[in-house]
């Protein structure tokens, strides 16, 4: 598996996610029906800075052996962050009935990049040429 590609879209994915949250938090919060307040603005602007973060953890580490001693502990994360990140959405799919849509595509994102983090994880990393 090639993890530089891997790691590029998940930062940018993270990216997207991360600014769109950071800078846009009472839009979000409008289009999710969270409600207005300076908390839910918040929580969503840090929500945002977490998934900023982690797409640049991501980006920074894209040229790095992925799984390897040095790279297990960025893949494990981005493994946790996926897999548990894709049972919630999957539990929230079946309570869900305002823009159920764009949540499928966001769990099928999810259960994908937590499919690949898995592989990633159980096998060994492949030397690079």
């Amino acid at each position: 598996m090639n993890t530089k590609i891997l790691m590029m879209i998940t930062a940018l994915f993270l990216g997207l996610i991360g600014v769109t949250l950071t800078f846009m938090p009472q839009e979000v919060a409008v289009f999710l029906n969270m409600g207005s307040d300076q908390y839910t603005e918040l929580a969503t602007q840090l929500l945002g800075a977490l998934y900023l973060g982690f797409a640049m953890l991501n980006w920074m580490a894209k040229d790095n052996l992925m799984g390897g001693i040095y790279g297990k502990p960025v893949a494990m994360g981005n493994l946790m962050h996926f897999v548990v990140g894709a049972f919630a959405l999957l539990k929230m799919l079946s309570t869900i009935t305002m823009h159920w849509e764009y949540m499928v595509v966001f769990t099928v994102l999810y259960i994908v990049f937590a499919l690949c983090f898995i592989f990633l994880f159980v096998n060994h990393p492949k030397e690079k040429n």
